[in-house]
């Protein structure tokens, strides 16, 4: 899990982070430092465009005071290549999204986070025991981990509790359900869902998509199992 998770997740994303959400794996957050050349704010991140020794780079940290020509450090950073933030209507051929030294700034959340993203956890433990969705769809989030190569391209209804959100991460909304059911030592309590509707942390929720297996958004993030495109109704 990315380090605002654990919270993220997670990361983004992009996090972003649950076998079925975790990133692959990755070497060692990089790290960059430079002169502040520009910046601006957006959807809760502030973008800097800093000058470093190796030349121009763009990074993005959680919204945090910064002026143009102080030297700064941008640290637990992941490089995204052809990030698009929705917020600032503008795209970026690479961009670092990491913590801002000296405080609690992160841009990683998410497994898949952006820096245009809003993300939310639920405490660490928290009890969940939530209802199975009634209709001929209707599955748990354990059997939807279980049984995904049955599943696949196929509709399936979840209920469940949202105990992490990821907002505007690729165009997407991403959130995290439990039930219940599965077990927190493989992963198979939690499940991923990928909407442009919106949740918030502890809404009880029936989530309606299909069922992905084997999904590779690139940058580290790489899912076995998630429901995409999915409708959310309380």
């Amino acid at each position: 899990m990315l380090k605002l998770v654990q919270i993220i997740t997670l990361a983004i994303v992009v996090a972003f982070a649950h076998a079925a959400d975790k990133p692959a794996p990755k070497t060692a957050g990089e790290t960059v430092s430079g002169e502040i050349l520009e910046t601006m704010d957006s959807g809760g991140f502030t973008y800097m465009k800093l000058k470093t020794k190796g030349g121009e780079t763009w990074t993005a940290v959680r919204a945090t005071p910064v002026k143009v020509g102080a030297q700064v450090t941008v640290e637990n950073g992941m490089t995204m290549k052809n990030f698009e933030s929705k917020t600032l209507k503008r795209s970026f051929p690479s961009i670092l999204l990491g913590d801002l030294a000296g405080g609690a700034t992160s841009a990683q959340s998410a497994g898949a986070a952006g820096p245009h993203s809003t993300a939310a956890t639920e405490p660490a433990g928290a009890d969940v025991k939530v209802p199975k969705a009634s209709g001929a769809n209707a599955r748990t989030v354990a059997e939807i981990n279980a049984k995904s190569a049955d599943l696949k391209d196929k509709p399936a209804a979840v209920r469940g509790k949202v105990v992490k959100f990821n907002g505007g991460i690729m165009g997407k909304n991403w959130v995290h359900l439990r039930d219940g059911s599965g077990a927190a030592a493989d992963g198979s309590n939690d499940l991923l869902v990928t909407t442009a509707d919106q949740a918030a942390v502890g809404d009880t929720i029936t989530a309606e998509g299909l069922v992905r297996t084997d999904k590779n958004f690139g940058s580290g993030y790489a899912y076995k199992v998630m429901i995409e495109d999915a409708k959310l109704k309380k």
